[in-house]
């Protein structure tokens, strides 16, 4: 039997001037990118943490803290791969996924559907099971005001206990 679970992801950086901006794991141009110990794809952050929290597996600094070496400029997409393995390790499938990217600038949406497809191919998914949307936030706020960047992320997933 199948039973779904929804899980919610939530992630912010701050930016900084000459950086490298990553996110859904596709390299953006802009004069700023997310302060982090990883590479700061804020996106995949706020996955990771949806699809283990729906599990009830966790969070992203339980399973790769950034008090570790071994993290310490690491491509996101290696860490969603890592929590993917978890997840089939612990029989869960992935429904669906929907991630909002909150930033005044840059402007996502020309690369959404290449972020939608990044994350469709790493986690072997179609395409319509992967959405990806961008807002600002009118100018109010760290994200307004460009000091930041958020993301939110909604998953459901489901438990196989079928062998």
């Amino acid at each position: 039997m199948n039973i779904p679970r929804i899980g919610h992801g939530y992630d912010v950086h701050a930016l900084q001037e000459g950086l490298r901006l990553v996110l859904c794991g596709v390299e953006i141009e802009h004069t700023k990118g997310c302060i982090a110990h990883s590479d700061g794809d804020v996106a995949i952050h706020s996955l990771c943490d949806a699809l283990l929290g729906a599990a009830a597996l966790g969070d992203i600094g339980y399973h790769f803290p950034d008090t570790s070496n071994e993290f310490e400029n690491i491509d996101s997409m290696i860490l969603l791969n890592k929590v993917a393995s978890i997840l089939r390790e612990n029989k869960y499938i992935i429904g669906n996924i929907d991630i909002t990217i909150i930033a005044q600038k840059p402007k996502v949406n020309p690369f959404i559907l290449e972020m939608r497809g990044r994350i469709a191919s790493e986690l072997n998914l179609q395409l319509d099971q992967v959405s990806v949307k961008a807002t600002t936030t009118e100018k109010l706020g760290f994200t307004g005001r460009e000091e930041g960047i958020a993301s939110e992320a909604v998953v459901l997933i489901y438990k196989n206990d079928i062998a």
